[in-house]
């Protein structure tokens, strides 16, 4: 498996939950099959615990197979990053890639890959995220301070990749979309998903998914919800994802507008095992994001096969052509809960599984794994 060089990827992995983790495992699955020695450093200690807005860091989930994780990386301990780096750099990686989503890990990313490309290793970055959706005093010293050393970069929006190319202007970049989740089972029947969640199968359920966070729009989608015809058309809202922040502003939200029995919540932290349920269960999935880059939602609706209403922000659009794979609209609670209405109203969920199974196929791993390659061969042939 290693006759092609070894990689390491640097970012979130088991026992650490959510997006970021599972998109660390599925990459280096895929460096795997591709014929790649691959390892995930991972941390110790990812946030302190008054940085960290969720119940808990950690998934009860069992570790994934096959992927050897070092839960090693101390964020806000500089003698570490310095231990860490020395150790790592002596296990023979060819290629280190770094997955960066926000700057408060600019100083530890930083340190490691001077550490790393001083020993003669290629690091790339996946930037998730350059300008932060909710800024902090230290975003440009800590983001500048990790990009320099960086020697390729991979966005996964068009957006970010224009912000790293004013950054970084000389070194090579490139555009990937987000690869589709396909790593939470297959599709369930619906009327066994609804059953399973205890839903009352006599409704129709749009679904708001993941973490709940001011920029995901929320609030937003609520004020749409009550300008819909949900009453007549038998709507139900699934919001499945736990809170971020204060939840009580939305509770109150919900119950100023009305909305105590079109609302189902499901706010504690979603397993990986229970995520096909809330998709089979769903017509539409909706992100009313307020500013956004990518998604990896938008790619789990991708491989359940299920419409999308996304609004017109950051890569959200890019990946959701309009009434191909999905409704695209602007950030409006007036123009969203007329979308709303029109899916149901003019039955598109048949009519978009086409544009979806033919979209679909853009979003492989193995294009982006390829793409990592190849910038990795691109700065180590200079």
């Amino acid at each position: 498996m290693t006759k092609k060089g070894k990689v390491l990827i640097v970012g979130p992995g088991w026992p650490l939950r959510g997006g970021l983790a599972t998109f660390d495992e599925r990459l280096c699955r895929e460096f795997q099959e591709q014929g790649y020695g691959c390892e995930i450093l991972s941390f110790s200690l990812q946030y302190p615990s008054l940085l960290f807005p969720g119940k808990t860091q950690y998934s009860e989930s069992p570790p994934p197979e096959g992927v050897t994780i070092h839960a090693d990386l101390n964020s806000i301990n500089p003698i570490n990053w310095i231990k860490v780096g020395l150790k790592f750099r002596k296990n023979g990686y060819n290629l280190v890639v770094f997955r960066y989503w926000m700057s408060f890990m600019g100083p530890a990313y930083g340190t490691l890959a001077r550490i790393f490309t001083q020993a003669g290793i290629t690091c790339l970055a996946i930037t998730d995220n350059i300008v932060p959706h909710e800024k902090k005093f230290f975003d440009k010293p800590f983001t500048s301070y990790f990009l320099r050393p960086i020697q390729g970069y991979l966005s996964m929006s068009e957006e970010v990749l224009g912000q790293i190319r004013a950054l970084q202007p000389l070194k090579p970049s490139t555009y990937v979309p987000h690869p589709m989740y396909d790593m939470f089972g297959p599709a369930i029947e619906k009327q066994k998903a609804i059953q399973e969640l205890g839903l009352d199968a006599g409704y129709r359920y749009l679904l708001f998914f993941g973490f709940i966070r001011k920029y995901k729009g929320l609030e937003l989608l609520l004020e749409s919800l009550a300008q819909s015809n949900w009453k007549a058309l038998k709507l139900k809202l699934i919001i499945a994802g736990e809170f971020y922040e204060d939840s009580k502003p939305y509770l109150q939200k919900i119950k100023d507008l009305g909305l105590e029995e079109a609302v189902v919540l499901n706010t504690d932290f979603i397993p990986n095992e229970r995520v096909s349920y809330f998709f089979s269960a769903s017509e539409l999935v909706i992100q009313t994001y307020l500013s956004a880059t990518q998604s990896g939602v938008t790619q789990i609706a991708y491989y359940y096969e299920k419409p999308m209403l996304v609004t017109r922000v950051g890569g959200l659009a890019e990946l959701v052509p309009h009434n191909v794979a999905g409704l695209v609209c602007g950030v409006n609670a007036q123009e969203i809960a007329s979308e709303i209405n029109r899916f149901f109203t003019e039955n598109l969920e048949n009519t978009l599984l086409s544009g979806i199974r033919e979209n679909k196929k853009r979003f492989t791993w193995q294009y982006l794994c390829g793409e990592l390659i190849g910038l990795g061969k691109s700065n180590s042939s200079k």
